[in-house]
């Protein structure tokens, strides 16, 4: 049996208590949404246990209609902001490494400008306006449609690919196209996927512009909804057109608990969408194409 060096110990531990500090945070708010309204004031901020269990905060707040709208907009958002983002992004990277592209340098150093100097907030808004995009769901899919810093990751990327695959591709009669499509995207799934991923987050937790530019409220985010009732504390909306509970049960519920099944239910996705990228993260994706 292999016996591990004093160093790896010390790393192992290390980490693990890197990840306590980041698991038990999650497990208590997940602990303090499932509690018993009545045994909330027992909850301390290091119990993973729920005392009492009890899903009266996940049947309140999945009964508003708004929460329910809410979700369905960041669904919407993340997934055509995030397929918008990977398409042009993509198309963007595969034009900037071709080794013909002709000014390849001037438009890197512009987009180099970009990613260093981002316009301003009011500049921002006037455009949004004179496009006529406020209050449009459009208004916060398309920012940032192309991340630069992103966009020069996936670049290394493609270069990475074997200049011989695509030759052999051209020498069969494949255009462009063929080639963007049957060779660089499959050959780069690992890469799609981690940006993906990336955008994806982007987006599900993007709230600040969609507080500017969504003024109704049937268009909020989950995010926005979020920041209303657990920063703004307004327990009106989230409890005043539910007709749910009695008077007397309303009165019992716990806000703090109440405000922790909120941010259960807006960070599950994103939890639930780790496992599935993860399968994307494997190597070797490019053995047995060339044999130099």
């Amino acid at each position: 049996m292999k016996k591990l060096k004093w160093s790896s110990i010390i790393i192992y531990s290390t980490l693990f208590l890197i990840t306590l500090t980041m698991l038990i945070p999650l497990l208590n708010i997940l602990a303090l949404s499932l509690t018993d309204p009545a045994n909330v004031h027992k909850m301390s901020g290091l119990d993973i246990l729920p005392k009492g269990l009890s899903f009266i905060n996940y049947k309140v707040l999945l009964s508003n209609p708004q929460i329910g709208k809410s979700i369905f907009n960041s669904i919407f958002i993340t997934i055509v902001g995030t397929f918008i983002n990977l398409f042009f992004t993509a198309m963007a990277a595969y034009a900037l490494t071709r080794p013909k592209f002709v000014g390849k340098n001037i438009f890197m150093v512009l987009l180099i400008i970009i990613m260093v100097f981002e316009p301003g907030l009011i500049q921002e808004y006037l455009v949004v306006k004179n496009l006529n995009l406020l209050d449009t769901y459009a208004s916060v899919i398309l920012y940032k449609a192309v991340n630069v810093y992103y966009l020069i990751i996936l670049m290394r990327f493609f270069e990475d690919v074997p200049e011989t695959i695509l030759e052999a591709a051209r020498v069969d009669g494949a255009g462009h196209f063929t080639i963007f499509t049957k060779i660089m995207l499959p050959l780069s799934k690992p890469a799609l996927a981690t940006l993906g991923l990336f955008y994806g987050v982007f987006h599900w937790n993007e709230f600040f512009r969609a507080s500017i530019y969504l003024t109704s409220q049937s268009k909020w985010p989950l995010q926005l909804v979020l920041r209303q009732f657990v920063v703004v504390k307004d327990t009106v909306s989230m409890l005043g057109v539910n007709s749910l509970l009695s008077y007397n049960q309303a009165a019992q519920l716990d806000y703090g608990s109440l405000q922790a099944g909120t941010i259960v239910i807006a960070i599950i996705p994103m939890l639930a969408l780790y496992p599935i990228i993860l399968k994307y993260y494997v190597k070797g994706n490019l053995e047995g194409g060339v044999k130099e």
